[in-house]
């Protein structure tokens, strides 16, 4: 599985880079660390930074307090990605959403089958829209206060700065609880309360290469439904818009799951022109 291989290589580098970046803001601190490195913060290198900083920019031309101009450039360029392929940046980049996939194989191998299927997808699904009551806060506090606000109760903040003293009770709260849950289900924070997944989850409605499912070859076997990280019921539709999926190539018939060849592919134009294409 090609594609499986490369996007867990792309996940560790990214995940290894962002550690390293943090180790040594606080090394440089202290007087030493990587002359290349040692300016860079979390905060710099965080794309949600620039959404949190929209506001203020519009209305006083300055950034929120410790979000760099770079913030803002990521902001740019992990849209222009989601454009294309949605929440790109989520199943391949995010660091955050890397270690709640390591500590799942953990719960994988504990709960076996039940693993990821605790709560009903009927239910579910409404569950999914509190990570946009999240963003609403988070924007609408950091827009009243000036002041980086989610950094008061963000799990990846707290993760790869737990050792400073500079994280808030709040986040080491929420980066327990994610901990504990993701040993019963795939990326719960990514589910119901990440914000710039919430963000990221919007350009799934109009993305310009969406993923889709081939009616005329699927075999109906489902295998996409168990396999989707993001529990997204993928085999009963034609064109998957869903506000959570991650682009993670989990799904799809190219070194993916379904054994279907041409069944599941992200692809523009219909499995029908293709077709046609194949024939002339």
């Amino acid at each position: 599985m090609k594609k499986n291989r490369l996007r867990k290589t792309v996940q560790i580098l990214f995940f290894v880079l962002i550690a390293l970046i943090a180790v040594n803001h606080t090394l440089a601190a202290a007087g030493s660390g990587i002359p290349l490195l040692s300016e860079a913060s979390l905060h710099a290198v965080c794309p949600f930074g620039g959404v949190e900083s929209i506001y203020q920019l519009l209305t006083a031309g300055t950034f929120v307090k410790k979000i760099h101009e770079s913030g803002l450039v990521l902001m740019y360029i992990v849209f222009g990605a989601a454009l294309l392929l949605g929440s790109l940046f989520c199943g391949w980049i995010c660091p955050f959403g890397t270690f709640q996939e390591m500590v799942s194989l953990l719960g994988r191998r504990i709960l076996k089958k039940k693993f990821n299927r605790f709560i009903p997808y009927s239910f579910d699904r409404y569950l999914r829209y509190l990570r946009y009551a999240m963003l609403v806060w988070v924007i609408v506090m950091t827009a009243r206060s000036g002041q980086l606000f989610f950094a008061e109760v963000d799990p990846y903040y707290a993760l790869f700065q737990f050792w400073t003293g500079e994280v808030a009770l709040g986040g080491y709260i929420i980066l327990g609880l994610t901990l504990v849950l993701s040993l019963f289900m795939e990326r719960p924070f990514c589910k119901y309360a990440c914000p710039y997944g919430a963000v990221l989850g919007i350009f799934n409605l109009f993305r310009i290469i969406p993923l889709k499912r081939n009616a005329d070859t699927c075999i109906s076997c489902r295998k996409c439904d168990k396999t989707c990280p993001m529990n997204i019921p993928l085999s009963g539709a034609g064109t998957v818009r869903n506000h959570q999926c991650i682009s993670c190539f989990e799904c799809t018939s190219t070194d993916g799951v379904c054994p279907v060849p041409g069944t599941l592919e992200f692809r523009t134009g219909s499995f029908g022109d293709a077709a046609k294409k194949e024939a002339e």
